[in-house]
């Protein structure tokens, strides 16, 4: 059993945990997400405030961030607000329209969320190596955000 089909399960137990409030989850996986996966050195959701156009940090795990509200647009998660599409960065220096979180952050990844069709947010991850990220991870962190929009569906019913 790879490492990410093992942290399938162990997410899909803390999303489905009744005791615990969305936000208290979502803060859950983030931790585990970054304490399993060495190169997860941070490990965040963003969720849009529609009226405002921006993407507001509602969970995370790592070093804290000044970037806790995201214009539409701007950044890597700010990109995948507006494209709906799931982004990785191999070496965040040459992307003209990132914002440094960190200075050692090397490479991102960004997966958006939908619910109803709707990008209602994203699941971002940063790592202090370059070329992080690949197919295997873009797969694992788009099941986790089907995984986290089915609760939000929960939430909302």
């Amino acid at each position: 059993m790879s490492l990410f089909s093992g942290l399938i399960d162990e997410s899909a137990k803390i999303l489905l945990n009744p005791k615990k409030n969305f936000e208290e989850k979502l803060n859950n996986l983030c931790n585990v997400l970054h304490e399993k996966i060495s190169y997860y050195d941070w490990v965040g959701f963003y969720f849009s405030n529609f009226e405002n156009k921006t993407l507001e940090l509602k969970a995370f795990s790592g070093s804290p961030t000044d970037h806790e509200v995201i214009p539409f647009g701007k950044g890597v998660c700010g990109e995948v607000a507006v494209s709906n599409k799931t982004s990785i960065i191999p070496d965040v220096s040459l992307h003209k329209n990132y914002i440094a979180c960190n200075i050692n952050v090397k490479s991102e990844i960004v997966v958006p969320i939908f619910y109803k069709e709707s990008n209602i947010g994203q699941i971002d991850i940063d790592s202090f190596t370059f070329d992080a990220f690949k197919e295997e991870d873009m797969l694992f962190l788009e099941k986790i955000s089907k995984m986290v929009s089915r609760e939000i569906n929960g939430v909302k019913k």
